[in-house]
């Protein structure tokens, strides 16, 4: 039983929420909303000098983005990644890691 209802969800998602554009692998593109992080993360390279990349992710509504899968596109602020991983909550709620996406 997901913790927050529907309304919540939604209610989130217009506060916080980005526009996006999400497109499963073989499939059609599609508007939805959601949460976009771009934080950086430490990385240890086994040196003295400290070294932090950034770690980009999506959290959607599991019914925006139904079978998602790694593959899957997504255009954020104008800017396309791929879904490398795909951790859907048990709430309702999926994020998704991301990252960018070679358009060579």
């Amino acid at each position: 039983m997901p913790v927050e209802t529907l309304d919540d969800q939604l209610f989130m998602l217009s506060d916080f929420g980005v526009s996006a554009t999400y497109t499963p692998a073989g499939g059609s593109a599609r508007d939805i909303t959601v949460i976009f992080d771009n934080e950086y993360i430490p990385v240890d390279t086994g040196g003295s000098v400290a070294f932090a990349m950034q770690q980009p992710k999506a959290l959607a509504r599991t019914s925006d983005i139904p079978g998602a899968d790694q593959g899957d596109f997504m255009n954020i602020n104008g800017v396309d990644y791929t879904v490398s991983i795909v951790m859907p909550d048990g709430t309702g709620m999926t994020e998704l890691m991301l990252a960018l996406r070679d358009n060579a």
